[in-house]
């Protein structure tokens, strides 16, 4: 039973933060400033209780927490109170499809119909609609129409009324594979296909498969089952008062929207998602693999400019975004490749971001119904970037790249291309000629003198990379590209003076 509750001024306690290990020195510096963002935010959408954490380099450094997960035994919200993600929880769903594929249990390609059987007798309304795919599903393109914030009243569908609905058929608002359009029906669809696979419902699927694993021991779907003593109490502000929302039971739109988790837990999530950065060799220890995790970031099509969350994005360049697989994939002309995700829920609002290229996950859970901290987590993410403390991953270069690299400095010292000998691809001399090359090269020396040629290189893939090179009279900028043979040999040296 809902009830009404008086608003009472709140005594938000003071960040706190207790992760298992100090942060790095780098982001320990810029703690005040995050702590002062979120602070912030937390009093401008009058939210009870919030919790935030910070994960880099596989491990939650930092979290922070203000206010109370309940307005009336005043609980304060801790690191292991327990939160509705909403939405983020559809990177669970997103992955454990995954997972089935990886399996050989279902096809990304194969329509959906081949899982869910009462789909078979849809009637799409244009002659050349295609069937629905699984894939379609996963990106939002299956031709349903936006369905916030029905969709998330939807929660505890029980699973025999779900099967009604799709016996009888639901309308599109365009044909599938043409547009994005998000769909929290979609990925209701996309738990029944969990279950039809496996042979599990699908919270079971989950739970077994991926939380625990992961040792998310605290994380699932069903509110209920948690310590009431842990649990973040939903609520709206409605008529100037707090008003506790429905505590939604798990049903058949669990798959997208229904976890529940807590700080601790979560960051372990973000730190699994995070290891798949960069693709390597060696054991594959969770419960996907990393090349499947990675997939999440494949932005699928209809891509879209967009501008970046938080108080820095009217002046930032714009992002370009699409939908992945549970996550929105943006190129950030700051941070670089962002996965984000957003959870707006009855009693409750949330985020994630995630930097791959650096290590760093940012996320933070509120207990009051859609305060999403978009905001609050991107200024904290742009805080910890103009502080210096978002260091990309650096790439070893390749054998072939380090070699060609070696050769690009012979030629450079030497003043002739022929230097190179036969790492040269067949293309080099037919382009340039090696008398325009010593020319061109003659002019560079002439201009920069002898240069450090010994830099290090900045690979950008095994057969490509950027160096830069500090001269006698400045600076010389270079790239360096191989070409696709075996072994590889260079196709194109480019210096420059900047």
């Amino acid at each position: 039973m809902q009830r009404l509750l008086l608003a009472v001024a709140l005594a938000f306690a003071a960040p706190s933060a207790a992760p298992a290990q100090p942060p790095p020195p780098e982001i320990a510096q810029v703690l005040p400033t995050v702590d002062r963002i979120f602070a912030d935010w937390q009093l401008d959408v009058h939210a009870p209780g919030l919790v935030y954490g910070i994960v880099a380099n596989g491990r939650l450094v930092h979290v922070g927490t203000r206010g109370v997960q309940d307005l009336v035994a005043r609980r304060p919200v801790t690191a292991d109170s327990l939160f509705r993600i909403a939405s983020m929880t559809k990177a669970f769903t997103a992955l454990s499809i995954l997972r089935l594929r990886d399996e050989g249990r279902l096809s990304l390609d194969a329509a959906a119909e081949t899982y869910v059987p009462e789909m078979r007798a849809w009637r799409y309304p244009v002659s050349d609609w295609p069937r629905i795919r699984v894939r379609d599903l996963l990106s939002h393109s299956a031709g349903f129409v936006t369905d916030d914030p029905w969709g998330d009243r939807q929660q505890p569908l029980p699973e025999a009324e779900f099967t009604a609905i799709l016996r009888r058929g639901v309308p599109f608002t365009r044909a599938p594979g043409t547009a994005f359009e998000y769909s929290n029906f979609g990925y209701a669809l996309l738990g029944r296909i969990v279950e039809n696979v496996s042979g599990m419902p699908y919270r079971t699927y989950v739970e077994t498969s991926v939380l625990r694993p992961l040792g998310m021991d605290s994380s699932g779907y069903e509110v209920r089952e948690a310590p009431e003593e842990r649990r973040a109490i939903g609520y709206r502000w409605e008529n100037a008062a707090w008003r506790e929302e429905p505590e939604m039971a798990h049903g058949a739109f669990g798959a997208m929207g229904g976890l529940q988790t807590s700080a601790n837990d979560y960051a372990r999530w973000v730190a699994f998602l995070l290891s798949a950065w960069p693709a390597r060799d060696g054991d594959e220890t969770g419960p996907a693999r990393r090349a499947s995790v990675r997939e999440l970031a494949q932005g699928l099509n209809f891509p879209a400019l967009a501008t970046r969350p938080g108080r820095t994005g009217a002046a930032a360049c714009r992002q370009a975004a699409a939908y992945g697989m549970g996550m929105r994939v943006a190129q950030d002309c700051d941070v670089g490749l962002t996965l984000a995700h957003g959870g707006g829920y009855p009693g409750y609002g949330s985020y994630v971001l995630l930097l791959p290229e650096h290590g760093i996950g940012i996320f933070a859970f509120s207990n009051r119904t859609y305060a999403g901290p978009a905001a609050a987590v991107w200024d904290a993410a742009i805080a910890l970037h103009r502080a210096g403390a978002l260091r990309g991953r650096p790439l070893a270069p390749s054998d072939a790249l380090a070699s060609a690299y070696a050769a690009a400095g012979a030629v450079y010292r030497s003043g002739d291309i022929a230097a190179a000998g036969d790492l040269l691809a067949m293309n080099m001399l037919m382009d340039r000629s090696r008398e325009n090359w010593r020319a061109e090269l003659r002019r560079l020396r002439g201009e920069t003198g002898q240069c450090d040629t010994g830099a290090p290189i900045n690979p950008t893939g095994d057969l490509s990379g950027a160096f830069s090179w500090r001269c006698e009279h400045g600076r010389l900028e270079g790239q360096l590209l191989l070409a696709p043979t075996d072994p590889p040999r260079i196709q194109a040296l480019r210096l420059s003076i900047p």
